[in-house]
């Protein structure tokens, strides 16, 4: 599991531009709150000689998977969540992670965790009041 500001990062896969080359199907993970995306920490090294050997050889596309073997979906199991989840319980997960984490916060006495998580807590609040009004606009309940 992987984290950043204090969110779980989500897992998925995604293409990602090195100088002038787009490589597809990277396994990544991505933070809900900031934004920030990582190479998943098991496929670093081979992303970094894919992405050297192909922008020496001056391509502008390749295809993650057709150069490395993978071990099946194994790379995400350590995931919190994944990119395919309904948006709306991946924001309530988050939620709920980041309210523990807060409650062992003021626990610890830690007052600056406790600001970032306030903080986080109010950018995953307006996602999901964001989701709720794209339903209600949608015509969902």
């Amino acid at each position: 599991m992987s984290f950043c500001c204090g969110a779980s990062m989500i897992g998925t896969k995604g293409t990602l531009k090195h100088f002038r080359t787009h490589i597809h199907n990277v396994p990544i993970l991505f933070c809900p709150v900031c934004h920030q995306v990582d190479i998943h920490y098991m496929i670093e090294n081979e992303y970094e000689i894919l992405a050297e050997y192909a922008h020496g050889d001056g391509a502008s596309e390749v295809d993650f998977h057709d150069y490395v073997d993978q071990e099946g979906g194994s790379l995400l199991e350590n995931c919190v969540n994944h990119e395919n989840e309904e948006p709306m319980d991946v924001v309530h997960n988050q939620i709920d992670m980041a309210l523990d984490l807060l409650s062992f916060a003021k626990q610890v006495g830690d007052a600056e965790w406790e600001t970032q998580l306030k903080r986080r807590l109010g950018v995953l609040n307006q996602r999901r009041n964001k989701l709720n009004q794209r339903r209600t606009s949608e015509g969902y309940c």
